[in-house]
């Protein structure tokens, strides 16, 4: 249930009870005064005619009588054993308020008609059941109102963070959503995280540029140094450490790139079965080639190159063979006989410097950070998956080719 209906049906529950028990306070109250009122004056009636019986009068000239027939058997119980009273009853097809007490020659008893008032009475009740539909309805209306002005201002600010999680952390929710009350604290505190969020991003990601810019330098004298060491197995050892290092470097120069969002496509239109098959030769990799359906497709040959290179890459280091690219239309799918890649990678994606998988060997997690990367660039969709037999599956679907590309 939404919030609005939430709201709606508390507000809703609370109106129909709080009327319904005014409504029968007020029809209870109106009653008691009805039946009082008739009391009393029947009472009255008794006690005058009662008066002029005494005097010698006929009861019937006061409105009274002796040994009425019609007299209720309580009330005449009541008055033979000495003692007066009232009793409302019915009477015909409505009703009465008796009164009797002793007399000489029996029971003297009067009648007032109540049916004016149980007439009354009944349109009082009228009235309360239209003033409560219509407090009702009027209370729920003004509910779904404030409701729904809540519900659509916490709705926008939910669109504005998805689209900072989407990566629009400069997105503000504040200037979004009018007023000054609670929900505008909570738009308010979003808008502090996503700043400070974005700061700590730029941060970090300057830091990654200057700490890969700064190595570069001593790095390039490095290559150069252990290139003129004696042939030896120590050169080579020294020699291979500094090329990963390298490596290494340049993987986080390209990061720093890809974060920064400044990198832009190079668009061609090529056979996609004759770009996967040049990228799997470049890689010298072991790779099983599959082609369901090949097409074409425009795309950055030299951006696909370095995610497909870096998927397979993954898939012999980390994974086990054999390793199966498949193409089959816009969709190109890697993988692996491996353990299969980590809750944590497919539930939060690539993260560098983070691999989380022991059995899948160790790495700086920059392959699948750098792939995703590219990816985005060129508007594709890369996504990880454990196959249901066993392994990794990696799965990249380019865009479709429009008539006019």
């Amino acid at each position: 249930m939404t919030l609005r209906r939430q709201i709606a049906t508390a507000v809703a529950a609370i109106s129909v009870l709080v009327a319904v028990a005014v409504g029968l306070l007020v029809h209870r109250a109106m009653i008691r005064q009805h039946v009082d009122q008739a009391r009393t004056a029947s009472l009255t009636a008794l006690d005058s005619a009662s008066a002029a019986y005494s005097r010698g009068e006929e009861p019937a000239r006061t409105g009274g009588a002796v040994n009425d027939p019609a007299l209720p058997g309580r009330l005449r119980t009541l008055a033979a054993s000495g003692h007066r009273g009232s009793l409302l009853a019915a009477d015909g097809p409505g009703e009465a308020m008796w009164a009797a007490g002793p007399v000489r020659d029996g029971v003297l008893s009067v009648r007032v008609d109540f049916t004016q008032d149980r007439r009354a009475i009944a349109d009082l009740d009228r009235i309360i059941l239209i003033t409560v539909v219509a407090a009702v309805f009027t209370t729920v209306l003004a509910g779904v109102l404030v409701a729904d002005r809540i519900s659509r201002r916490l709705r926008t600010a939910a669109t504005a963070a998805r689209g900072i999680a989407a990566g629009g952390t400069d997105t503000g929710i504040g200037e979004l959503v009018d007023g000054k009350d609670e929900v505008a604290d909570l738009a308010a505190a979003v808008d502090l995280m996503s700043r400070t969020l974005h700061r700590r991003l730029a941060d970090e990601q300057r830091f990654t540029a200057d700490v890969a810019h700064e190595l570069r330098t001593p790095l390039t004298g490095l290559v150069t140094a252990a290139e003129l060491l004696p042939p030896g197995r120590p050169t080579e050892l020294v020699r291979n450490r500094v090329q990963a290092l390298r490596g290494l470097v340049e993987d986080l120069l390209e990061v720093s790139r890809l974060d920064a969002d400044v990198e832009s496509p190079d668009l061609s239109t090529v056979p996609l079965e004759r770009a996967v098959r040049r990228t799997v030769a470049l890689t010298g990799l072991d790779v099983t080639v599959e082609v369901a359906d090949d097409r074409e497709v425009r795309t950055d040959l030299r951006r696909l190159d370095r995610i497909l290179g870096n998927l397979l890459l993954n898939a012999h280091r980390h994974g086990a063979a054999p390793v199966l690219l498949r193409v089959d239309g816009h969709r190109i799918t890697v993988r692996d006989h491996g353990p299969g890649y980590p809750e944590d990678l497919l539930d939060h994606g690539p993260q560098r410097f983070r691999t989380n998988a022991p059995e899948r060997g160790r790495g700086h997690g920059l392959g699948l950070t750098i792939a995703t990367g590219h990816t985005r660039v060129i508007g594709a969709t890369l996504t990880f998956a454990n196959h249901p037999a066993g392994g990794a599956l990696a799965t990249l679907t380019l865009p479709a080719r429009t008539p006019d590309t």
